[in-house]
């Protein structure tokens, strides 16, 4: 008997059959997952405007300076649900999509030249990203003409002209309707979080 011979314990037919065996094996996954379909929070909205930008809002820094902190780069959009006509501002940032703003646009606010730049601008408004809060942001573009869309847009949107803003009394409104509406719970009601992606009002 040869070397090779005595160091392989299988014959050349018994390596066949086991090559014939092996090629009719199967194997069925122990768990089957089904699809499921991510829901963003914009399935009823239309987009009237996107377009990328870097978004920063007036904080502190980690000695308790007041500056500005960058809240995310990503495409700003203008949402228009096609049921009410309301108009909000959403951004999410690159690669993880975490929402960093989400607003009505209404009526009072104002957006201003930043002083630092021509490419950007600054407005207080109440935001909805996390819990609702007076946020003042600054926000960012590639370019002049840039930024001058996204404040004629914006402009548009408080004139009605692409859709229905709210109005500081109807947002005082909304407000008391969703107050009165927790009294009246009960307390033993149990209640389901919503997504930093819902509407404003879902974050009321």
């Amino acid at each position: 008997m040869s070397t090779e011979e005595s160091q392989n314990p299988t014959t050349k037919g018994d390596e066949e059959d086991v090559e014939a065996e092996n090629a009719n094996v199967s194997f069925e996954p122990i768990l089957k997952l089904s699809t499921v379909e991510t829901q963003t929070g914009e399935e009823q909205d239309d987009v009237l405007f996107k377009m990328r930008a870097k978004l920063y809002r007036w904080d502190k820094d980690v000695s308790g300076t007041p500056c500005w902190r960058e809240r995310g780069t990503g495409d700003v959009k203008f949402l228009k649900n096609r049921n009410t006509s309301k108009v909000r501002m959403l951004m999410r940032r690159e690669k993880t999509h975490k929402v960093c703003a989400n607003f009505y646009i209404q009526q009072h606010v104002t957006i201003k030249v930043n002083p630092t730049s021509d490419k950007s601008w600054i407005w207080t408004v109440k935001d909805y990203s996390e819990e609702p809060k007076e946020e003042l942001f600054a926000i960012r573009f590639g370019s002049v003409e840039n930024a001058n869309k996204f404040k004629t847009e914006f402009e548009n949107i408080q004139a009605g002209k692409l859709g229905a803003p709210i109005a500081d009394d109807d947002e005082k409104k909304e407000e008391d309707e969703k107050k009165d509406d927790s009294k009246s719970s009960s307390s033993t009601t149990t209640t389901t979080s919503t997504t930093s992606d819902s509407t404003p009002e879902s974050k009321e």
